[in-house]
């Protein structure tokens, strides 16, 4: 009879973990619409000292001329050099799974950012992924390029289904250009052939000597807001470095580079070379559902009477 008993009681309290774990993933899954960001380890950045297309070959592409951007100074000025201001909309030629929206268009921010839906003039990012848009931030900062000393952003777009956006030597408001900063975005589309070791998106860094423009509380490149560096939907759920928008930004990213996949839409760390797969994506609703799904079939199985044990 003890016997009996203790196996009933083992039976049930399987049951209760088998149906609790299945209302906790159904919970998980009702509450997505709650804002999620991963953090990505700086440690998951490798030392470099070269953009993307120093290893291809044919140079980093034309001058943006930023069209938009209201009052911006520099607006349609053919040299590039403009402060606030972007270009756009403009046509990736392949469609991207961004956050679960597809994206077939997109702007080039001067303020080190490219966007989805609309272009973006803010010069001090709003957290640490950047904006109320949907965004990537390789370095989202206050570029100022009107000084004679400063670069400009190039794009370059003649390589089928993958884009390639550099701030090339560009300095920071107000028009200050005693301290410069390289860095270069590449996005690839889903017709793209992934070498190993690489990924969909790459974020690229050679010098980085500032990180905050005068008007985001900085002084000669430092201190107030620095830079946001990673993702966001424009809905609070993100992927941002470790470091964004906190002091010391620029000298984590300086010649270092990092590659990123993209899974169920949200871009996630890529290993070096083929070590594996892609590391910190965040749970996506569906992922959810077939965890639940699965949690479920256990739940049956533990619903069955136990075996008799010798």
């Amino acid at each position: 009879m003890r016997r009996g008993i203790a196996m009933t009681e083992i039976w049930n309290r399987r049951l209760g973990w088998a149906w609790g774990m299945c209302a906790l993933v159904l919970s998980l899954t009702i509450g997505t619409a709650e804002a999620v960001v991963t953090t990505i380890p700086q440690s998951a950045l490798i030392s470099s000292t070269t953009y993307y297309t120093d290893s291809i070959g044919g140079g980093i592409g034309d001058i943006v001329v930023m069209t938009g951007g209201g009052s911006a100074p520099g607006i349609g000025d053919p040299t590039g050099r403009n402060d606030d201001g972007f270009s756009g909309p403009k046509n990736l030629g392949f469609t991207l799974n961004f956050f679960g929206t597809n994206q077939t268009q997109y702007f080039v921010n001067n303020n080190g950012n490219i966007s989805f839906n609309a272009g973006i003039s803010a010069f001090t990012p709003t957290g640490p992924q950047g904006a109320a848009q949907p965004i990537i931030s390789p370095f989202f900062a206050d570029v100022d390029t009107r000084n004679l000393l400063s670069g400009v952003t190039h794009l370059r777009t003649n390589i089928a289904n993958e884009i390639i956006v550099t701030w090339d030597q560009v300095g920071y408001f107000g028009n200050n250009a005693d301290k410069l900063n390289s860095f270069q975005l590449v996005l690839r589309g889903p017709g793209f052939t992934i070498p190993a070791g690489e990924g969909a998106i790459g974020f690229f860094y050679k010098g980085m000597q500032w990180e905050t423009g005068d008007a985001s509380g900085g002084s000669g490149g430092f201190g107030g807001t620095p830079a946001a560096v990673g993702f966001g939907d424009g809905l609070a759920n993100g992927e941002v470095l470790d470091g964004s928008i906190v002091a010391g930004i620029s000298g984590v990213v300086n010649n270092h580079h990092i590659w990123f996949d993209i899974v169920a839409g949200v871009p996630v760390v890529t290993p070096p070379g083929d070590g594996g797969p892609p590391v910190g994506a965040v749970p996506e609703p569906t992922t959810l559902l077939l965890m639940g799904t699965g949690l479920a079939a256990l739940a049956a199985w533990s619903f069955r009477k136990p075996a008799h044990s010798r």
